[in-house]
């Protein structure tokens, strides 16, 4: 049995899936004898069948939620509604999650390696809290997503690089996750550590305050540079309801670490990021 990585709606990527996270995303990419355990979390929240044991695509859709801290170091949650897309076509080209469009380069029944166009719903607005006034707007876009996993019997390890290519500011992150998986009837529970290392620009822009924003703001000037973003752990619990229906349920648990634990814009340490859909499995 091959687990995948579920949606991770990861504070690093994400999500949002839109569907962040998932991951943390979270990958998941098709398999016709996958298993779908993140986030995620952190590509798909469902295990997707097809109604004919050739056809190469397999089709699953319906609702789905996010719950994510409105931005980095938020006390705040926003509580996000999206479709729940899981789309593949011969375990090669799939739209899962928050990956509009991706490709698995190269594949085999244990791995994958590929890239994706993932859209990232990471923001942050100075309307969010007053707290914020004189920061700036940080806007979410689209961002390139390199990826690689490896299944051996009920271990997954992934990695996956998240670039801003929209001119945001949100520089690279890069996530690594470990996964075990166990199936239980209908039921498919998956669990594992990992973290998030993030490069400068994406620290300063979400921890960072320079003399101007200080000025600005009233919060005191901050540094950051590059270095381990969170350490994290995803927990993920699929149900099969039947033949064409299941549910799955994505939760990443963090706590941020370094530059941006102690920057004057965080007020709390501790995430949590979750996801929820139900699915129809065509």
């Amino acid at each position: 049995m091959t687990a995948r990585k579920p949606v991770r709606p990861t504070p690093a990527s994400l999500l949002l899936a839109a569907a962040l996270g998932l991951s943390a995303a979270p990958a998941a990419h098709a398999d016709d004898t996958a298993l779908n355990a993140n986030a995620g979390a952190d590509t798909g929240t469902s295990t997707v069948t097809s109604t004919s044991a050739d056809s190469k695509w397999k089709i699953g859709v319906g609702p789905g939620v996010v719950i994510t801290p409105k931005y980095p170091g938020s006390r705040q949650l926003s509580y996000i509604p999206f479709p729940a897309l899981d789309i593949s076509y011969d375990d090669r080209f799939f739209s899962q999650g928050p990956d509009v469009l991706g490709v698995n380069v190269l594949r085999g029944p244990a791995y994958h390696v590929g890239a994706a166009l993932s859209f990232d719903f990471q923001s942050r607005k100075e309307s969010d809290d007053p707290r914020l006034h004189g920061l700036g707007d940080v806007d979410g876009g689209p961002k390139l997503k390199l990826f690689a996993d490896y299944t051996w019997w009920a271990f997954t390890g992934s990695v996956e690089l998240y670039q801003d290519i929209a001119g945001h500011h949100q520089g690279t992150t890069v996530s690594t996750d470990v996964l075990a998986s166990a199936p239980a009837g209908g039921w498919l529970f998956s669990v594992g550590p990992g973290f998030t290392w993030a490069n400068g620009t994406y620290t300063r822009t979400f921890f960072g305050v320079s003399d101007q924003q200080s000025a600005a703001s009233g919060l005191p000037t901050y540094r950051t540079s590059a270095g381990v973003r969170d350490i994290h752990m995803n927990a993920m619990v699929t149900y099969d309801f039947s033949r064409h229906w299941n549910g799955s349920v994505a939760a990443t648990f963090g706590r941020l670490q370094h530059d941006a634990a102690n920057s004057p814009i965080t007020e709390k340490r501790f995430e949590l990021n979750t996801l929820a859909s139900v699915n129809y499995k065509f």
